[in-house]
C-alpha cells in the first residue's frame, strides 16, 4: 500500500466502524420499543396523595395503610382485602389507593392476620372468629358504609362477614373468592347488598367455582376480564379500575 492510500483505508475502517455503530443502535431501539409494556406499570398518580399507615387496637392488631378523599368526599369506604401471595402493600403498588383518593373515596386496605405486617391470630381459626375480627376492625377505623373488596383468600374473611353482617356493607366487590361453597343458596339469596362479581377470563379453576355460588347473590353484576388469570386486578391493573369505579360511582 503506498502513502496515498493509507487516508483512503483510514477513511473506509472509520465509515465501517460508524455504520455498525449506528446498526447496534438501531437493534437496541427496536429491541426496547418492542418490548410489550408491563400492565401493572399502569397507575394514576397524584403527588398530594398521602398514604398512611397505623394498626388497629385489641388482641389481634392489624395492620392497615389508609387513604383520605383528596377532594369532597363520597358516601361509601372502600376496604381492599387481600389474596395468599400479596399484602397491603399490593394496593399501594397497583395505585389502587392512591386513584381511590383522588375520586373521593376513603380507602382502607388491611393485612390480614398472618400476612405482610399483621401477626397471626387465633381469632382467624374459626369462620365466627375471623367474622368477629372483620367487624371490630372496621368498628375501630369507624368505617360506616363499606364497599369490601376481596379476592381470593381473602373470602374466608369477607363471606362470613357477608351473611352475618350484611347490612353494615354498602357494597361487595369478590375476585373468584375462595369458601363460596361453605354456604347454600339459600344464604346467598338473603344478601341483599350491590355486588359486583370480577374475575380473569383464564381462571379455569376457582373463578367457575366461585362463581356458581356468587351468582345466587340477587342483587349482582358479572365482569370478566380478558387475558387474565387468576390476580385478575393485577395483571390488568387499568381495567379493574374502571370497572371498580364504575361499580362504586353508581352505588346508591
Amino acid at each position: 500500500m503506498c502513502l496515498a492510500d493509507l487516508p483512503r483505508a483510514f477513511m473506509s475502517r472509520y465509515q465501517a466502524a460508524v455504520l455498525g455503530l449506528g446498526l447496534l443502535f438501531l437493534l437496541l431501539l427496536y429491541v426496547g420499543l418492542s418490548r410489550p409494556p408491563e400492565q401493572t406499570s399502569w397507575l394514576w398518580r397524584h403527588p398530594n396523595v398521602t398514604i398512611l399507615a397505623g394498626v388497629t387496637r385489641g388482641n389481634s392488631p392489624i395492620f392497615y395503610r389508609e387513604v383520605l378523599p383528596l377532594h369532597q368526599a363520597r358516601r361509601v369506604e372502600v376496604v381492599l382485602l387481600h389474596g395468599k401471595a400479596f399484602s397491603s402493600h399490593t394496593w399501594e403498588q397497583l395505585g389502587t389507593l392512591q386513584l381511590l383518593s383522588q375520586r373521593g373515596y376513603r380507602a382502607i386496605a388491611l393485612d390480614l392476620p398472618g400476612f405482610g405486617n399483621s401477626a397471626a391470630s387465633r381469632e382467624a381459626s374459626t369462620e365466627v372468629g375471623r367474622a368477629k375480627l372483620l367487624e371490630r376492625v372496621l368498628q375501630d377505623l369507624e368505617v360506616h358504609n363499606a364497599v369490601l373488596v376481596s379476592p381470593s383468600l381473602s373470602g374466608l374473611y369477607a363471606l362470613p362477614f357477608l351473611m352475618q353482617g350484611h347490612r353494615q356493607l354498602q357494597g361487595f366487590v369478590p375476585i373468584a373468592p375462595t369458601s363460596t361453597q361453605n354456604y347454600t343458596q339459600e344464604q346467598f339469596w338473603a344478601v341483599k347488598t350491590p355486588t359486583l362479581i370480577l374475575y380473569g377470563e383464564l381462571d379455569h379453576i376457582l373463578a367457575p367455582k366461585s362463581l356458581r355460588q356468587l351468582r345466587h347473590l340477587p342483587n349482582h353484576s358479572v365482569v370478566k376480564l380478558p387475558n387474565a388469570g387468576h390476580a385478575c386486578y393485577i395483571q390488568k391493573p387499568r381495567d379493574f379500575h374502571l370497572v371498580l369505579l364504575d361499580f362504586l360511582d353508581h352505588l346508591p
